[in-house]
């Protein structure tokens, strides 16, 4: 049994990608993956890294906002990807292709559905892309986060499974301890984020009186880990770092979350019930924004819109939580309400049983 997993770009598509991946051969070591991704992703390091096989091809943005050439020139690596993806399904010969979103994505899952093999999509946003908004018509289902997605897709089956979390993730979650300091974990991704470093750093630097009642641990991102570490000196609540490694450890000390608003990011926070205040990345169809509203429509998170962040609202909204360590238990439990345990497990079971019927 062949089984192909087509997209990435950033973590929070590889990431639950690999955790469906390893629920299906946990289920059975026979089956063979092959992931199929493009150059500029994280997937050409992080797949090759994970063990697994990794075919790339091009593929462009189909939705960005830029100068006419860019949008162009990208948009004339799409058919470009799709060529390479016939030759790599007439290789491969998969019994399912899944797409978990990224450039990857688009041109082989379609060309998949184009030759009739078994396909699905996974959608980690509230609000879909473009690239599954257009799959969504020609794939067998579609694997959902957030139930909020499916009045944007054209799936004949919708499944809402929930996020497939990391393995580390799901099982620390269980055995989360209570933190005597109100910690803050901040980190704006991957790659960091200057607006939220800027944010959360002035907050400490600015308002004295709230840093000595706070510890932050602060992700910066390699690009401003220099910056922060210099406009950060002797300040000893702050627990500086340009990467974190063991992300269970530090979501087990927080009780607030300053982030952005990724799927895989909030589906986390929501493992160990740490309330994320949530500032959006701006993007052009605002999916992270949509995450976010989810989230805060259920009482279970906050958010700031970048563009009219107001630096009073949110020092009083820190100030009320740290006072107000009920209402932050209360909807800690409503966000541990969120996730849908086993994910991943359910996930692969579905692909598994779409094979053999």
């Amino acid at each position: 049994m062949k089984i192909i997993v087509a997209g990435g770009g950033t973590g929070g598509h590889i990431y639950p990608a690999i955790s469906v991946v390893q629920s299906l051969q946990k289920i059975d070591s026979t089956i063979e993956i092959l992931f199929v991704g493009t150059p500029q992703g994280l997937e050409s390091k992080i797949i090759p890294q994970a063990g697994y096989k990794l075919e790339l091809i091009q593929s462009g943005k189909l939705n960005f906002s830029g100068q006419l050439m860019q949008k162009l020139k990208s948009l004339l690596k799409v058919p470009v990807g799709l060529v390479q993806s016939f030759n790599i399904l007439f290789q491969e010969k998969p019994d399912f292709v899944l797409g978990v979103g990224g450039y990857a994505s688009a041109p082989l899952v379609f060309a998949a559905a184009l030759k009739g093999h078994r396909t699905a999509i996974w959608e980690p946003n509230a609000h879909p892309g473009m690239a599954n908004r257009i799959l969504s018509r020609f794939v067998d289902k579609s694997y959902l986060v957030f139930a909020d997605a499916a009045k944007y897709l054209k799936s004949k089956n919708n499944l809402v499974l929930g996020m497939p979390l990391r393995s580390e993730i799901e099982n620390a979650s269980l055995s989360r301890t209570e933190n005597s300091d109100f910690t803050i974990l901040c980190f704006g991704g991957s790659q960091g984020s200057m607006f939220l470093n800027d944010k959360i750093s002035d907050l400490i630097l600015q308002n004295l009186d709230v840093a000595s009642k706070i510890k932050i641990v602060h992700q910066t991102g390699p690009r401003d880990f220099k910056r922060m570490q210099e406009k950060y000196k002797n300040h000893p609540s702050v627990e500086l770092h340009e990467y974190i490694y063991d992300m269970p450890r530090y979501y087990n000390q927080a009780d607030l979350l300053f982030c952005r608003g990724g799927a895989s990011t909030l589906a986390e926070a929501a493992a160990f019930g740490v309330v994320p205040v949530v500032v959006p990345l701006p993007a052009a169809d605002d999916h992270q924004q949509r995450n976010a509203e989810a989230l805060v429509k259920v009482n279970a998170g906050f958010m700031f819109l970048q563009n009219d962040f107001n630096d009073k609202q949110f020092l009083q909204q820190i100030n009320h939580l740290i006072e107000n360590k009920i209402t932050l238990k209360e909807m800690s439990v409503r966000l541990k309400q969120v996730v849908t345990k086993g994910a991943a497990d359910k996930i692969a079971r579905d692909i598994l049983n779409s094979i053999k019927k």
